[in-house]
This record gives structure tokens, sequence and C-alpha cells, in this order.
């Protein structure tokens, strides 16, 4: 599934683009997970990339250009880790992989996740043409494969559609809510090896009850 990015397309960026559009794209995340896509100002975001505005209006013509680009990179990502997913799979390895996978994203861009958290809540307005029908058609792939497993005896009969919602849901859960995590568990912040932890928590909670075995 592809999300495109009205300020980017044609040829491939140079590397000092590239590195510009990175610290943009870094300095916007920032200030949309702290102050939403309306508090938040190009200006702002210019001044904290250390870029005059001029030169950021250049990579992305409008904020709200930007703001789907930073949208853009998390869900691609989280979307990578399905494309190749087949009924050939071994679905306990490929549950276990996507786990894996999703808890990576939680714990190195946890923002990105809160941004597109923050943007579904209030709407998903900026989102309405990324959830159209070929993300539909992506997602109803997504749950054939589900279904395919369990037609074929790989694992027990559970909705796949729900179970795809809770591998959403659980994985993103430990970037949307870190705070209330660290406070109910006395932390001042979740530590790599606390992700990897909870990682292989859900692992095992959610194979077991697709009725497979978790190999950690």
């Amino acid at each position: 599934m592809t999300f495109e990015v009205p300020a980017h397309g044609g040829k491939p960026a140079s590397r000092i683009r590239q590195k510009n559009e990175e610290t943009i794209l870094k300095a916007a995340e920032d200030e949309f997970a702290r102050h939403g896509y309306k508090g938040t100002s190009m200006n702002t975001i210019a001044q904290n990339a250390g870029l005059p505005k001029a030169n950021l209006h250049y990579y992305f013509t409008n904020k709200l250009g930007l703001y789907v680009a930073v949208l853009s990179n998390i869900i691609e990502l989280w979307d990578s880790t399905f494309n190749t997913l087949t009924a050939e799979d071994d679905p306990a390895e490929a549950l276990t992989r996507y786990i894996r996978a999703k808890m990576e994203f939680s714990r190195r861009q946890p923002q990105a996740s809160r941004i597109f958290a923050m943007e579904v809540i209030s709407g998903g307005e900026c989102l309405s043409e990324y959830f159209n029908q070929d993300y539909r058609a992506w997602f109803q792939g997504r749950a054939a494969v589900f279904q395919a497993w369990i037609d074929a005896g790989k694992m027990d009969p559970v909705d796949p559609v729900h179970l795809i919602f809770l591998l959403w849901g659980s994985t993103q859960h430990y970037a949307d809510f870190a705070t209330q995590i660290c406070r109910v568990s006395g932390r001042s912040k979740l530590t790599k090896q606390d992700m990897e932890d909870a990682g292989n928590n859900l692992i095992r909670i959610i194979l077991k009850g697709c009725g497979l075995t978790p190999s950690v």
C-alpha cells in the first residue's frame, strides 16, 4: 500500500535533498506531536530545522503537505511489514515478525504514532484520501491471508478483521500511551528492554489465542 505525498514524486531525491527533508520531517514531527496540526506553524518548524522558511516551502509547499508527509512515513513503515504476507507463510513466524517490527516502530518513532492517533481520533480528515477503496482492498487482502491459514487448519478460527485490529492497537499502545505506562509502572521512560519484554508478552498472548505455539 502506497500513500502518495503531494510535495514529493518524480526523480529520486539527491543526498542533500534527502538530508534536508529528513531534518524537516523530524522537526515537523516534534511540533505536530507537541501542538497538533492547528497549533503548529511552518515558521516554528523552519526554526527548529535550522532552515530559512523559504527553504522549507521549497521542499514542502504548505503545512498540509508536510503534515501528510509525516503521516505517510509511519503508515508506509507499518504497512510494509504486512505487504509480503502470504497464505504459504507459517502463521506463528509471520505474526511474531510483525509484532516485533511494530513494537520496534513504536520504540523508535513514538511521536509519529501519536500524531497518527491524534489525527484518527479527531476524525481523520487529512487521511480521507488514504482510507479509500484501494486501502480497503489492501486490508481485505491481509484478512484473506489470515482466513486462508484458518481454512488450512494452521490456526484456530478467529475473526481475521478483529485480529488485525488487535495487532494494530496492542503494538501502537506502547507509543501512544507511553506516558500512562511509565506513570503506572514507575518508570521515567520505556527502555529498549521494556519494549522487547512487552513485545514478547504480546507474542505469547496473541499467538496462544490463535492456537499457535510461540517461540519466545
